[in-house]
């Protein structure tokens, strides 16, 4: 009897914790913020990430009443912002922002320290463009050019991008495989040092988000191909790789996100004030410039498309069979 009334208690008081835990982080999610929300970008700062993350956080500061504090750790394809910021305490003022890529890809060519789940996603909201682009004094006119150069001159041609394992990189072992050419990756901490390099003369291309752009529009460099499904409105003479017979589209999105195990209602608070960011003026047109679509999905939107990237990015990889970093199973 004494048991099992013990039992009991022991029940009970473990009930009255669990409502009392439960009254706690109500509590706490109704006074966040509290204080300034640290983003960690997770490419290189004057990136895409960085101008994208830049705008929409304005907005929601406003909103929210706090400020938004940045700072960045690029490299690995966004792994390294990733891994740092799942290890952090989930209450919401240590968030990441960064893309698909560093979830779903490159943790299939290489061990990264955290899993797909361990990574909660607040919002994505919006979608990249990118494309391959070459100097304008080469003598690559077209995507063409370029592939029959690399065919005369196996191993001569080197390209730059953000990471082993983005679309990008994806993007040119794609043609590699279709042309049965060889190329050198040279793989940088986000797309302005990649397009640095190619500026500066050090990579013969640079598979890339938007950051060439204004060197495009400038002369100094010449775009050969895109990587969406359409065409870009800013350059609507440059054709697409699938244009050019290479069934490849780069889908990234961009994201928001933070370690897994934040309250519910944190995480809608936050999505409910990026959400009506988007909606901003100086966001709308600051995606406009760099050729980057919005493109909103709430947290568990953002969960369901990721789980099916990463069976999409999956099977890719196994198809054009990129030498993988993965530890052997023992």
């Amino acid at each position: 009897m004494k048991k099992r009334a013990f039992c009991k208690t022991g029940t009970t008081a473990a009930a009255a914790l669990f409502v009392l835990g439960l009254c706690c982080a109500a509590r706490a999610a109704d006074r966040y913020p509290s204080k300034p929300i640290n983003i960690l970008v997770a490419f290189s700062p004057g990136g895409a990430a960085d101008i994208s993350s830049l705008v929409l956080t304005k907005p929601a500061e406003k909103l929210l009443g706090r400020p938004f504090v940045f700072s960045y750790n690029g490299g690995g394809g966004g792994t390294v912002a990733i891994g740092i910021v799942v290890k952090q305490k989930p209450d919401g003022y240590n968030l990441v922002a960064c893309t698909a890529t560093g979830l779903v890809r490159v943790p299939q060519y290489r061990a990264v320290p955290y899993k797909l789940d361990d990574l909660l996603p607040i919002t994505s909201f919006c979608a990249t463009q990118s494309g391959i682009a070459a100097r304008s004094d080469s003598p690559f006119r077209t995507l063409k050019d370029l592939v029959e150069y690399a065919r005369r001159n196996p191993g001569k041609v080197t390209y730059s991008t953000t990471g082993v394992g983005t679309p990008m990189h994806l993007a040119m072992e794609f043609i590699a495989k279709k042309e049965h050419i060889s190329w050198t990756h040279v793989p940088y901490p986000g797309s302005m040092p990649s397009v640095t390099a190619l500026l500066g003369g050090h990579v013969t291309a640079a598979s890339t988000s938007t950051e060439w752009a204004p060197f495009v529009r400038e002369g100094r460099l010449r775009l050969l191909a895109t990587h969406g499904e359409k065409r870009m409105k800013m350059f609507p003479a440059v054709p697409t790789m699938r244009e050019l017979g290479y069934d490849f589209i780069n889908d990234t999105i961009f994201i928001i996100g933070g370690p897994k195990g934040m309250p519910e209602e944190i995480v809608r608070k936050l999505d409910d004030a990026f959400h009506k960011s988007m909606s901003d003026p100086g966001f709308i047109d600051a995606l406009m410039k760099i050729e980057h679509e919005p493109v909103y999905r709430n947290s568990k939107d953002t969960q369901k498309f990721l789980r099916g990237a990463w069976v999409r990015y999956g099977r890719m990889i196994k198809g054009i069979k990129v030498p993988v970093e993965l530890p052997q199973k023992k």
